[in-house]
């Protein structure tokens, strides 16, 4: 993506009437408003104060870049400001700001507008470009500057590798709180220092759109000196035994000088990763007791799926010989069934003790995948079945924690024991005895009611649990909602009950095939970079992605999320009353036309639910201005 995408004749000020910080911010988001790139200017101008409050994006050499990646933003934009005077921005430098480049990134969409950010990072570092945009005259003469050192920047784009050479050579790291600017241009004065102080250089950028210019294995071993500056967490063991400086990428940017030398200081002492593996232990043991249970739920549900995935895919494939297919004993027999149900079963029985384990390693770290996935083994084979395995996984976790604490004040000789032997026997003895007496036969109990609760369901009932269960799977699109029906039909399904992941599927499938539909008939409802990704949820819709549409969601959730609900709603109850079920966990359609019951009905709930959501969100959003 080029940065004359991003920057438009309606979003360029050639002369900004403010004349103090906060005065410029609220006339650059002003701007962006007017341009129709903003859904509300006050949220909008809390975040860019916001990301000030982290640091000051006033960069030095004439020049501020405040960023902010919000909900509120309908298409990635930047608007650009100049003032003949100055203003006093706080930047680095303490000098006055005269270029401002205001830059709107949407929450959760896709990130190749980054590269265009990132190019734009790297221009402003440029003196004779600086100059040439103080001296235009017109907004035309801004995008045709811009456009030039554009097609420069990508000209001059870093290899991923550096040759060898007799100069010194450095590596480094930038990142910062958004990834969006800071990351880049402290990057790029780092590389412009080294290159004037006659070194070879390679940096690795940490950015909203992901690691740039990875270092290798073979980069850091060549390395006489390492540079970290970051203001967020930089995966620093790979550093073990270098000389290593760690600084704000404010640094990076208005200092380069100062850290390429002290990182070419062989008298500084070198960096040990097990000194900063106790830092970050001290840490996250802080922060440990603030965890939410959600995170640890999602460590257990996302480690889980693939089992489930293909555990409970190639079960279903195998019923397509016949139901009974895969027992030797039943005239359906068939060893090619048989020996496909034989590898899903095996793959869907380590479903609950994997939750169980990775819920537990969650919050213990390793000492908890032991206990967690022993409690997770004994919940299946006693009954309590996937509630089961969340107790477990909950109790096994705590439970080690507090063995941990408890073993600290063991002489440190015994330190090597606590992993291998300490650790597991308790943890897996304890965990054992509390699930076998406690947690089992209650859970057991509950677990069967609830079997064979929805095994009775019928009529109305069964139709409104498909109504709950597809509406909530549209209400965050992959978040806590989504994913808590999500495991609900999952469970249901381990005993034997379709129907939930059945309306879960299809109320997932929704959103997406909504979006793309809309999109591509009521055309003037999007903006031009949502027409562009609106058909690839064709595809996404019809795989079960729910989560290609949460860019859609993210810029106008007022309008987009209730119609997604009702949309799924509709479908998840239609799906029950039509009675198809899937006796799969995934997959969408390319499971639904070959292993579901009811496939014409369960295409027709789909598509009814789809042309409601589409409708609905089509009536509810206005025509937007041409881009």
């Amino acid at each position: 993506m080029r940065i004359t995408e991003l920057l438009t004749t309606n979003t360029i000020n050639m002369s900004v009437s403010a004349t103090n910080k906060d005065a410029v911010i609220r006339e650059l988001v002003e701007g962006l408003y007017e341009a129709d790139r903003i859904t509300d200017q006050d949220k909008f101008e809390a975040a860019i104060h916001k990301r000030e409050s982290q640091s000051t994006t006033g960069v030095g050499d004439g020049i501020a870049i405040p960023h902010a990646q919000t909900a509120e933003v309908k298409q990635p934009a930047i608007m650009f400001g100049r003032s003949k005077s100055g203003i006093d921005y706080a930047s680095m430098d303490g000098h006055p700001a005269f270029l401002f480049f205001m830059i709107a990134a949407p929450q959760g969409q896709a990130t190749t507008h980054l590269d265009a950010l990132a190019k734009l990072s790297t221009i402003l570092m440029n003196e004779e470009a600086r100059e040439k945009l103080m001296a235009a005259e017109t907004e035309k003469e801004i995008i045709q500057t811009i456009d030039y050192y554009d097609e420069s920047a990508s000209s001059a784009e870093d290899e991923t590798t550096v040759e060898s050479s007799d100069k010194p050579f450095i590596v480094a790291v930038t990142a910062c709180p958004t990834g969006i600017a800071h990351t880049y241009m402290a990057a790029d004065s780092i590389k412009k220092k080294a290159g004037e102080l006659g070194y070879d250089i390679k940096v690795e950028t940490n950015g909203s759109a992901g690691v740039k210019n990875a270092l290798t294995e073979q980069d850091i071993e060549r390395a006489a000196g390492v540079i970290v500056a970051a203001d967020t967490n930089v995966e620093m063991t790979r550093f073990d035994g270098k000389n290593v400086v760690e600084a704000p990428v404010a640094d990076g940017i208005k200092r380069p000088e100062e850290l390429i030398d002290q990182s070419l200081d062989a008298d500084r002492p070198k960096f040990s990763a097990g000194d900063k593996k106790k830092r970050a232990d001290s840490q996250e043991g802080a922060s440990k007791g603030k965890s939410s249970i959600y995170k640890h739920l999602m460590n257990g549900v996302s480690n889980m799926l693939p089992f489930v995935v293909a555990g409970g895919i190639l079960i279903a494939i195998s019923f397509m010989f016949g139901i009974h297919s895969a027992n030797p004993e039943s005239a359906e027999y068939n060893p090619l069934a048989e020996m496909i149900n034989f590898i899903g079963s095996n793959a869907f029985e380590l479903m609950i003790p994997i939750l169980a384990g990775f819920i537990a390693m969650s919050i213990a770290d390793r000492p908890g995948l032991a206990p967690g996935m022993v409690g997770g083994i004994m919940a299946a084979s006693m009954g309590s079945g996937f509630l089961g395995g969340l107790i477990a996984g909950f109790l096994a976790g705590y439970l080690m924690v507090g063995i941990k604490k408890v073993l600290e004040g063991l002489p440190q000789v015994l330190d090597g024991l606590k992993p291998v032997l300490l650790y597991p026997l308790l943890g897996v003895f304890l965990t054992g005895v509390i699930m076998y007496y406690i947690v089992d036969p209650p859970a057991t109990a509950l677990n069967e009611w609830m079997n064979t609760t929805l095994s009775n369901m019928s009529g109305g009932n069964i139709v409104l649990l498909g109504a709950i269960v597809g509406g909530m799977m549209a209400v965050d699109m992959g978040g806590p909602v989504n994913k808590a029906a999500y495991a609900f039909g999952i469970a249901a399904l381990s005993a034997g009950n379709p129907e939930p992941i059945t309306a879960a599927m299809i109320g997932g499938m929704v959103p997406p095939l909504a979006i793309a539909f809309a999109t591509m008939v009521f055309r003037n409802r999007f903006t031009t970079v949502e027409r562009s990704s609106g058909p690839t949820n064709l595809i996404m819709g019809a795989s079960f992605i729910t989560e290609g549409a949460i860019p859609f969601a993210a810029a106008d959730p007022i309008r987009v999320i209730p119609s997604m609900i009702v949309g799924s709603a509709t479908a998840g109850a239609l799906a029950m009353a039509f009675s198809t079920s899937i006796n799969a966990p995934h997959g969408g359609l390319f499971v639904a036309l070959t292993i579901g019951e009811g496939k014409l009905m369960f295409l027709a709930a789909l598509l009814i639910g789809t042309l409601v959501s589409g409708l609905l969100l089509a009536l509810l959003k206005k025509p937007v201005s041409s881009n």
